[in-house]
């Protein structure tokens, strides 16, 4: 019924663990790089409409 032995079942289990959990670090900081910019951007745009006022 099952070929394999049951030691190279969990290191595939593993590597596809590590596949995922790469994934999903590759994703998160393209997510952080975007919200620093939104913040950095209205920050700046605070800054400059201060500046303006006085």
């Amino acid at each position: 019924m099952n070929d394999k032995p049951p030691d190279n079942d969990v290191e595939t289990r593993q590597e596809r663990r590590e596949k995922k959990l790469r994934k999903k670090r590759e994703r998160l900081p393209k997510h952080g790089k975007n919200l620093a910019k939104i913040y950095i951007d209205a920050i700046l745009k605070r800054l400059k409409r201060h500046r303006v006022d006085k």
